[in-house]
C-alpha cells in the first residue's frame, strides 16, 4: 500500500553580515520548489531585507523557477527568508528495477551518433564543473557493470556502495572542495555523496543529475531518521527508462539519496535539478564591496496535518552560498 501524500512546511533563512558596506549586489535564488503531478506548491513567499531595487522571475534552462534580485543602495547585511508549503505524493511505489533497460542499452542511446538528434538526457551524461571525469570515479562503478544488468538495479547498487564507502562528516569539506579530494578522503556531506554518485554513473556513459531540496528529520513512511535535515539537502536522479511504469520518455528519472541509502519518498521536497551543485545553489550572487563576510543558514522542515480537500496549489508568481548538508 502506497503511503499517503504529505503536507510539508519549509522555512529557509540565509543571513549575510559584511565587514564593510556593499554598494551594489546581484543575486540569483533557487528557493521556490518545483511543481509537477507529484509535488504541488500550495504556498510560497520570499522575503529579502533590505528590499531589492529590482526583482525578476524566470525559468532556467533545466526547468527550475528562479528569482533574480538587485540591491542598488548601500547595505551591511542581507537576509533572505523563503517559506513554502508543499504537498508531496509518492512517486516510486511502482518502481520495478528489474524491468528497466540494460545499462549498456541506455548508455548506447546517449552516445553521439552522426546525423542522429541528441537524446534529451545526454547533457547529464557529460562532465560538468563540479563533476569532472576522474579515473577514481570509474573504480566506484566498474565492479557493478555486469553485462545486461538493468540500469535501475545498477543505480540502486551504486547508491548502496557510495553510502557504505563514504562517511558523513559535516566538517570535512566546504562548498568548493574538489571532488578528487572528497574521493581520496572518503568523507563529506550530501553534496559530496551526490557528486560522487553522479560522476561514477557518467563514467559508465549514463545520465545522472543533481537534485537540491529539503527533507524531514524522520521519513513519514517508517519513521527512519534521515541525515541532512538541518540544511538544504542534495541527492541524485538517474535516467532509468523502463523502471517506472507510465514514466518513460522525458520523465524516466529515478530519485536516489546516497547520503541516506534510500529512494526518496514523501519526506523529500525537490527545489531544483541540474548538472551539479553550481547550477542549482539556493542562493548566490555578485557584490561590489563587502570585504570579508559571515553567513548563517537555518532550515526548518516539518509535516503539517492533512488539510481540507478544497485547498489548491497557488498559481505561479514572480518569485553566498551555503553547502547542502
Amino acid at each position: 500500500m502506497s503511503p499517503a501524500p504529505a503536507l510539508l512546511e519549509i522555512e529557509h533563512i540565509t543571513h549575510y553580515a559584511y565587514a564593510s558596506p556593499v554598494g551594489l549586489a546581484h543575486h540569483r535564488a533557487h528557493l521556490r520548489p518545483l511543481a509537477d503531478a507529484a509535488q504541488q506548491v500550495m504556498d510560497f513567499d520570499l522575503e529579502v531585507a533590505p528590499e531589492p531595487s529590482h526583482r525578476r522571475s524566470s525559468i532556467d534552462s533545466f526547468g527550475n523557477p528562479q528569482l533574480h534580485f538587485e540591491l542598488e543602495r548601500s547595505h551591511s547585511s542581507l537576509r533572505v527568508r523563503s517559506r513554502s508549503r508543499v504537498r508531496v505524493a509518492p512517486r516510486f511505489g511502482a518502481l520495478d528495477a528489474a524491468a528497466s533497460e540494460p545499462w549498456e542499452q541506455v548508455a548506447d542511446a546517449l552516445r553521439y551518433r552522426p546525423h542522429r538528434p541528441p537524446h534529451p538526457a545526454v547533457e547529464f551524461s557529460l562532465p560538468s564543473p563540479y563533476v569532472p571525469r576522474l579515473d577514481v570515479l570509474r573504480t566506484l562503478v566498474e565492479p557493478l557493470l555486469t553485462p545486461g544488468r538493468p540500469v535501475a538495479g545498477l543505480a540502486l547498487a551504486l547508491m548502496q556502495h557510495v553510502h557504505a564507502e563514504f562517511a558523513y562528516d559535516g566538517a570535512s569539506t566546504t562548498v568548493d572542495t574538489p571532488l578528487h579530494t572528497v574521493l581520496m578522503q572518503r568523507r563529506g556531506v550530501c553534496q559530496d555523496f551526490a557528486h560522487a554518485m553522479i560522476g561514477a554513473l557518467r563514467m559508465a556513459g549514463l545520465a545522472a543529475r543533481y537534485v537540491s531540496g529539503y527533507l524531514l528529520t524522520h521519513a513519514p513512511e517508517d519513521g527512519r531518521s534521515l541525515v541532512g535535515a538541518d540544511a538544504s539537502h542534495a541527492w541524485v536522479q538517474v535516467w532509468c527508462p523502463g523502471a517506472l511504469p507510465g514514466f518513460d520518455g522525458r520523465d524516466a528519472w529515478l530519485d536516489l539519496d546516497p547520503t541516506n541509502d534510500c529512494v526518496p519518498g514523501v519526506g523529500h521536497v525537490r527545489l531544483a535539478v541540474g548538472r551539479d551543485y553550481g547550477d542549482v545553489a539556493p542562493l548566490r550572487g555578485t557584490i561590489r564591496g563587502g570585504g570579508t563576510h559571515r553567513f548563517q543558514v537555518a532550515v526548518r522542515t516539518r509535516q503539517l496535518p492533512t488539510t481540507f480537500p478544497h485547498d489548491e496549489p497557488i498559481a505561479e508568481s514572480p518569485a553566498h552560498e551555503a553547502k547542502p548538508r
